[in-house]
């Protein structure tokens, strides 16, 4: 397969506000009876919006991250669990980008501009934190191979590659892209969470699987110096919160519509009531709130790539924990408040309201806030940089 090339940012915010409605259509369905988006994931791929950050000296249109947050959003809003399967193929694509060979990312771009998926394999449950990893790749019988268990590999059933991270033999750490296929690797679909349930987050065994000395990077030196590696990750992971809260926030005037009036009120739609008005007004902010900070950070990671130096890159660092933070909290309370507009019936099991803020409380233990704000308020008083890593 070859996918279309989508050339334009106008044209790949179009094409995922074209799918989002079906996707919409089942995504409660999946999300009680736990079935996983496999048509979803494929309509993604053959669409051309998995191809959007492919560079153009490679054949892709190499559309800017702001343009890949507005798209995850946009499909957040319709089916969180659906936004989260691609973050990963993003973030691997970029680490591809910037310190990979040019045989890996000839292999990597070339694949994935045929519609191929890429998924992480990154976190253990073991360390002592989760960078500390027990994978190894080695060298054994004359060839590297790559053995361990990783947990939380989002999207693993749906890939076509796998990046790995290890450690080297070397001892830094490395990402291995992996075929999905290879011999030694199994995926288990065992991801239980309350929240984003068809995001197909289990787990993936290695055993001795044999790696391409082509396929391979050395992740720790995209680290070595600040760039906005980490930065366009978490622009990704804000975007999804911000979905969760628009999706949640865009069902209040049916459940209005529907519901009873407080009696007190004296009107007659619960949708005049003066304080359920205020509320919703006030829950509209938020999330555009939320979706402004989201557009500014895609814009400050834009000056930082356009023009790099340790002021932009800290001011894109900083626009980005805000948008984090503004988004968890604006999809949380989305997610709960939704209840409110609808009284009662809305707590029926059948109506399944719950997912919005299942989705928004799972997905935001992704990285604590706490430090997203422990950063910002160093630079507020200190002036502080905030340190260049994968989740800031």
């Amino acid at each position: 397969m070859v996918v279309p090339v989508i050339g334009s940012s106008h044209a790949a915010i179009e094409t995922a506000r074209v799918l989002a409605p079906a996707f919409a259509a089942d995504a409660s369905a999946r999300d009680v009876g736990k079935s996983l988006p496999f048509d979803q994931v494929e309509a993604l791929s053959s669409s051309g919006l998995l191809a959007i950050t492919v560079p153009a000296e490679f054949g892709g249109p190499d559309l800017p991250a702001a343009t890949v947050a507005t798209v995850i959003a946009t499909i957040a809003a319709a089916d969180a669990s659906l936004a989260q399967i691609p973050h990963s193929h993003f973030v691997f694509l970029d680490a591809a980008r910037r310190v990979g060979s040019i045989e890996l990312q000839r292999s990597l771009f070339r694949r994935v501009l045929a519609g191929e998926r890429i998924a992480n394999a990154q976190t253990e449950r073991g360390g002592a934190t989760v960078l500390d990893d027990a994978t190894r790749l080695r060298r054994k019988d004359g060839e590297l191979v790559v053995s361990g268990t990783k947990y939380y590999c989002t999207g693993a059933v749906f890939a076509d590659i796998l990046a790995v991270r290890a450690l080297g033999p070397d001892g830094g750490t490395v990402i291995v892209y992996v075929p999905a296929d290879s011999d030694g690797v199994t995926i288990d679909s065992d991801w239980d969470a309350l929240g984003q349930r068809t995001t197909s987050s289990g787990s993936v065994v290695l055993d001795d699987v044999v790696v391409d000395p082509g396929l391979l990077l050395d992740f720790t030196s995209i680290f070595a110096q600040r760039s906005t590696y980490g930065t366009r990750a978490q622009l990704l992971h804000a975007a999804i919160d911000v979905g969760v809260a628009r999706g949640a926030l865009d069902t209040i005037g049916r459940l209005a519509e529907k519901a009873r009036p407080w009696f007190e009120a004296g009107v007659d739609r619960a949708a005049d009531d003066p304080l359920l008005i205020a509320q919703a007004g006030d829950l509209e902010l938020a999330v555009r709130a939320a979706e402004s900070l989201l557009a500014t950070a895609g814009a400050r990671i834009q000056d930082a790539e356009t023009a790099p130096g340790p002021s932009a890159f800290t001011e894109a660092a900083l626009a980005t924990a805000a948008a984090k933070v503004s988004a968890g909290r604006a999809a949380r309370r989305a997610g709960s408040e939704i209840f409110d507009f609808g009284g009662t019936r809305t707590a029926a099991a059948s109506a399944n309201l719950s997912r919005y803020w299942r989705d928004a409380r799972t997905h935001t233990l992704h990285d604590p806030e706490r430090w997203k704000l422990q950063h910002l308020g160093a630079w507020a008083l200190d002036r502080l940089r905030p340190p260049s890593h994968g989740n800031l």
